[in-house]
C-alpha cells in the first residue's frame, strides 16, 4: 500500500508484508529449531543461532529501511530468544507452554488497555491514512452526525481483536501443555516442537485469522453504513 506520488515528493520506503514478517520472524526459526535441532543435523546450538539469525537480521534491515523496529521482527526475535533460551538452558518443557501463552496474551492485553487511550492500537492500525483518505472519511462521518457512533463500533471492533489474542493465548498454551512434554535437549523435545509449529496452524492460526478478519470486514461494512458512501471513496489510489 502507497500513498500517492506526486513529482517533487521522495519515494516512500518499501514495507515489507505480512507474509515475509511471519515467515521470517515465525515459520523459519520454528521449523529449524524443530526439525535441525537433532545431534546428526546442526545440533542444539547452531540451531539456535541460524534460528536467531533470520529475524536479527531481518530486525537490522527493517531499521534500515523505516528506520524504527518493525513490531513483528520484535516479536520474531522475542518468541525465538525465549525458545532458545529455554532449550539450550534444558528447563522444564512446561515453561514452553507459557511462553507459547506469552506472546499473544501479551499483544491482546496491549491492544485492549490501547482502547482506553486516545490511540487504539486497531482504529491505528485500521485507519490507516496510507490506505484511506482519513480526512474525507471524518468529514463524511460528521456530515452525518455519526462520528461518535463509528467511535463506538470501532471499540466493538478493538475488544473482538484483543478477544482473537486472549484465545490464541489459551489455544497456544493447551497445544504446547499437550504435545511438548520430553525434556529439552532430546530428540523427542526438537520432533514434539514441530508437531507443535505445524498443528498451531490449523488449531490456532485459523480461528484467530477468522475474528480477526471478521473485524476488519465489520468495520469496513460500518464505514459504509456510517458514511452513506462506499469504501472505495475512501481508498488512497
Amino acid at each position: 500500500m502507497t500513498t500517492e506520488q506526486y513529482p517533487t515528493a521522495p519515494a516512500k520506503q518499501k514495507k515489507s508484508g505480512f507474509l515475509s514478517n511471519l515467515l521470517i520472524n515465525v515459520v523459519i526459526p520454528a521449523v529449524i529449531l524443530s526439525r535441525l535441532s537433532g545431534e546428526d543435523a546442526l545440533g542444539p546450538v547452531w540451531a539456535v543461532v541460524v534460528a536467531l539469525a533470520f529475524p536479527l537480521l531481518f530486525g537490522v534491515w527493517e531499521l534500515k529501511q523505516s528506520g524504527k523496529v518493525n513490531f513483528f521482527s520484535v516479536l520474531g526475535i522475542v518468541s525465538v530468544l525465549l525458545t532458545g533460551g529455554i532449550s539450550l538452558l534444558q528447563l522444564d518443557p512446561s515453561y514452553i507452554a507459557i511462553k507459547e501463552a506469552l506472546i499473544p496474551g501479551l499483544i491482546g492485553i496491549i491492544v485492549l488497555i490501547s482502547q482506553y487511550t486516545p490511540y487504539p492500537f486497531v482504529k491505528k492500525l485500521l485507519i490507516n491514512p496510507e490506505l484511506l483518505d482519513t480526512e474525507k472519511l471524518h468529514q463524511a462521518l460528521a456530515a452525518q452526525n455519526n462520528s461518535a457512533e463509528f467511535d463506538r463500533r470501532m471499540a466493538r471492533a478493538g475488544y473482538i481483536v484483543a478477544a482473537s489474542f486472549f484465545m490464541s493465548s489459551v489455544l497456544n498454551y493447551v497445544l504446547a501443555k499437550a504435545i511438548v512434554v520430553s525434556q529439552p535437549g532430546t530428540t523427542a523435545y526438537a520432533e514434539e516442537l514441530g508437531r507443535m509449529t505445524w498443528l498451531s496452524y490449523p488449531v490456532i492460526v485459523v480461528p484467530s485469522m477468522i475474528m480477526l478478519l471478521g473485524s476488519i470486514w465489520y468495520i469496513f461494512r460500518q464505514i459504509g453504513k456510517l458514511t452513506g458512501q462506499s469504501l472505495e471513496d475512501f481508498i488512497l489510489q
